[in-house]
């Protein structure tokens, strides 16, 4: 029998029977024994954590150099080879102990990170996270408060009830008594809007309406909640067309009815004309929706919050802040207008929320959301409002809008790029190769989406794609930069442009030859 492992200093001795464990505890885990089962929390949770958050810390900073850039090289293949080689096996028989697996594998998903503090990663609504939020997200993890019962989070709360207020009141100032929900995203807010509704709706099936702008999971919600497919209708420049949606509810007319519309679509970042959209869905007695997970920081900044005009007359609205307010995630809102619009939330189960101990003053907190166990994510928007305040949070996303706007003027002013006709969509800009216009729809996408591919596959940009309307109408694959860093200067973006059209150069040059034809001199074409 191998000896008991030694005392930890400064925790109290465990009597151990003959054995050699104590009663009732496991085996001990991990090469080093009862060390590799050290808790967080608790007197000595902190220094235990202080090593093993120095071998992370120690991790993540080896691992941009050791990655060259926004993204390994290499493609799938190689990140899965590299990734196996560290990490694996992930349960062998016997543990290698807590800093051998921490290095291993931070190693592993820093190294083959795609790492949005990186100005050339912008190919989707991804941000690099404040390290004021991520600090505050250890501190969440290691206390580890379950935010579905008063004796699981106290203190986790009280900060949810005061961040929720807070945002509740950003977006509906003036309603007597709005409320606001902690969710893990956009998609948990959508699904928690359209069950409100439905639950509203009375007289028949709840119809949803909405815009062929709308994300995907306003449908995958409809059709989670047994609701009939939402009718969709057109849009103009990726906004939805208000006399399309006035004869869309016309003929509803006797349902109960809600409407979705989008503030800041992922693909293009439109904001759909809120105003008009709330007169209308008034004037049919329709419920309204707004879905500004993208959008809705603007509410920050008082310069850019007039862009949410109407905003304050939806009913719900979706709100992250894992996109334009740098959270790690899970980050979701969803706001109310009125607070008893939660009330079919409420549940009672015994063990979490007993009537007698509602009664006796002990807050109720499974009412606050469709899930149970839930992380205390309040807590890292906590200490980011209170560090920042609205003006710094509003003066990061101007920030943001500001360089989206320049970085347009500079691929407007590239003579082998053209812009997507149209304007900057909060802080995305779709643009393309200038060379894939001398060529037919098919092939010059196909250059695109060859472009994008290509830079992923060197590890040199992240960016993303998007199908849209071009300015004859026609439909074409566009290169996407959502851009959310939020201290990036557009001169660290301006190297993009350079890889794109070499990476369009040899993507050309590739397909030529494949086909045995030449390729176009693209220094021909017009901007």
């Amino acid at each position: 029998m191998p000896p008991a492992p030694p005392p930890i200093p400064g925790e109290p001795s465990v009597e151990r029977g003959a054995s050699g464990a104590s009663a009732g505890t496991p085996p001990v885990p991990g090469a080093e024994g009862v060390r590799g089962g050290r808790v967080a929390g608790g007197a000595h949770g902190p220094e235990h954590l202080r090593t093993l958050t120095a071998i992370v810390l120690d991790a993540l900073a080896d691992a941009a150099p050791a990655r060259g850039g926004p993204l390994p090289a290499g493609g799938p293949e190689a990140v899965e080879q590299n990734t196996r080689a560290l990490c694996s096996p992930v349960l062998p028989e016997e543990g290698v102990g807590p800093e051998a697996a921490r290095g291993a594998v931070v190693r592993a998903v820093a190294e083959g990170a795609a790492a949005p503090a990186d100005p050339a990663c912008v190919a989707h609504l991804h941000c690099p996270p404040l390290a004021v939020a991520a600090a505050a997200d250890l501190a969440g993890a290691a206390l580890n408060p379950s935010m579905d019962s008063w004796d699981q989070a106290p203190a986790a709360g009280v900060i949810e009830e005061l961040t929720t207020a807070a945002l509740a009141r950003l977006v509906h100032p003036t309603a007597p008594a709005p409320d606001a929900l902690i969710t893990s995203g956009g998609t948990e807010s959508n699904l928690v809007a359209l069950l409100l509704a439905r639950e509203r709706a009375a007289g028949g099936p709840l119809r949803v309406v909405t815009g062929a702008n709308a994300h995907h999971s306003v449908h995958r919600a409809a059709w989670m909640l047994g609701l009939p497919a939402p009718t969709v209708v057109a849009c103009n420049s990726g906004r939805i067309d208000p006399a399309a949606l006035d004869r869309a509810l016309t003929g509803l007319a006797g349902s109960p009815l809600l409407v979705v519309a989008t503030a800041g679509t992922t693909d293009e970042g439109r904001i759909d004309p809120l105003p008009e959209i709330a007169r209308i869905a008034e004037r049919h007695t329709a419920q309204l929706h707004v879905d500004a997970a993208y959008g809705g920081p603007l509410l920050f900044s008082e310069h850019l919050a007039p862009r949410l005009a109407g905003l304050e007359r939806a009913d719900t609205v979706t709100f992250d802040l894992h996109k334009l307010g740098w959270q790690p995630v899970a980050a979701g809102v969803l706001a109310v207008a009125d607070a008893g619009m939660l009330a079919p939330l409420s549940l009672r189960a015994d063990y979490l929320n007993a009537d007698d101990d509602t009664e006796a003053g002990l807050p109720d907190l499974l009412v606050r959301s469709i899930r149970t166990t839930r992380r205390p994510d309040a807590l890292k928007m906590a200490v980011t409002f209170r560090a920042l305040g609205r003006r710094g949070l509003g003066a990061l996303v101007e920030h943001c809008v500001r360089t989206a706007e320049e970085f347009g003027r500079a691929v407007d002013a590239h003579p082998r790029l053209r812009l997507r006709p149209g304007g900057i969509g909060i802080s995305t800009v779709l643009f393309r190769p200038a060379v894939a216009d001398a060529l037919g729809d098919e092939a010059g996408d196909a250059v695109v989406a060859a472009v994008r591919r290509t830079l992923l596959a060197e590890g040199r940009a992240v960016l993303g794609r998007a199908v849209a309307e071009d300015g004859d109408g026609r439909s074409r694959l566009w290169l996407k930069a959502t851009l959310l860093h939020p201290n990036a200067a557009t001169a660290e973006l301006l190297p993009l442009l350079d890889l794109v059209t070499a990476a369009a150069d040899r993507a050309l040059r590739e397909a030529s030859a494949a086909e045995g034809t030449e390729a176009p001199e693209t220094e021909r074409l017009s901007p």
